[in-house]
């Protein structure tokens, strides 16, 4: 049997069995998630077409989805309760159209779906959900940061609805900017006098958000990577590579106001990247200074027909809030 461990074969059999295994338990759960979800929009259906037409007095309207869940508990148990079945009955209404949902996601997926009011939100949190294969954890973290709202500020209304229609596609440097960033999944105390290094290491430690945040193709190359020119050292807080952009990005953490003299190391860095580590089949860098706050003239300025790909922009610790966003989409798009 020792030998048998030792064996290549044996365990590129291990292997490839396993891989088999694990592809057929994900297609059940998936046939099983396509299933219940069809299901759950007929009785949304079943439960609109009946109050509809008529066969309900008026009086006896509000109570028919509390003796609904009474009454389909005791026969089926689990699955009945008042609420999924104003969920489901929210389903048939917002998809009236059964071929419109994606199998890709699942009923607890849409549940959190339905919880948005605004349907532009909600199709571009859908459209997001499927491309990046959101988990529901993500897809309440998105939402409950006003993610839409956030990427929709300083576009027009056709640039906002087809934000909604496609979803965020990466496409240039343009698309990396947030206003602001959210970094509420750091835990930083509130009051708590954090430095940069605090920042960097939190980030880290919390990578996996961060690279939510930032957006998708992000791969992690390194902290505090060193440039050394003229015997003297420098240091870039975060390196990563963007895969779709075949491209560094190159991240400088400010606390307080970011500086002209930040954008000038900034620039010195995409330099650097471009002539000293970049490879023939590599676009030219993209530099982020993110800070708790900016003057825009300066950075204006400072920026002034200038041709490398930097972009100054703001993050914050805690939620924004986002009655205050959504208002500013509302007003971008009446107008």
């Amino acid at each position: 049997m020792s030998e048998l461990k030792k064996n290549v074969e044996y365990h590129q059999l291990i292997e490839i069995i396993g891989k088999r295994y694990q592809s057929a338990k994900n297609r059940v759960t998936s046939a099983i998630n396509t299933e219940m979800l069809n299901a759950y929009w007929e009785i949304g259906k079943y439960i609109v077409e009946y109050e509809q037409e008529g066969k309900l007095k008026a009086e006896y309207g509000k109570a028919l989805l509390e003796n609904l869940a009474k009454d389909l508990s005791v026969r089926y148990s689990r699955g009945f309760s008042r609420s999924n079945l104003n969920y489901m009955r929210l389903l048939y209404g917002k998809y009236p159209k059964c071929e419109t949902l994606s199998h890709k996601l699942s009923w607890s997926h849409y549940y959190e779906l339905l919880k948005v009011e605004d349907d532009l939100a909600r199709q571009f949190y859908e459209k997001q959900a499927v491309a990046d294969n959101w988990t529901i954890r993500e897809l309440r973290r998105q939402k409950k940061s006003g993610l839409f709202h956030r990427l929709a500020i300083g576009k027009n209304k056709e640039e906002i609805l087809r934000l909604a229609e496609e979803g965020q596609i990466i496409e240039s440097e343009d698309d990396f900017i947030r206003s602001p960033y959210v970094f509420e999944f750091l835990n930083l105390p509130e009051n708590y006098q954090h430095t940069e290094s605090d920042l960097e290491k939190s980030i880290i430690d919390n990578l996996q958000e961060f690279l939510l945040e930032m957006g998708k193709g992000f791969a992690f190359m390194g902290r505090q990577q060193r440039i050394t020119l003229n015997n003297r050292h420098y240091f870039v807080d975060l390196v990563f590579y963007h895969v779709k952009l075949k491209c560094y990005v190159l991240i400088d953490l400010k606390i307080g106001e970011v500086g002209h003299e930040h954008i000038g190391q900034m620039k010195l860095y995409l330099g650097y990247f471009t002539k000293e580590v970049n490879e023939e089949t590599d676009n030219q860098p993209i530099g982020i200074i993110l800070s708790e706050e900016k003057d825009d003239i300066m950075v204006e300025y400072a920026m002034l027909n200038d041709n490398s790909k930097l972009i100054v922009s703001k993050y914050q610790l805690y939620l924004p809030d986002l009655e205050q966003l959504k208002n500013k989409v509302k007003e971008i798009i009446e107008k």
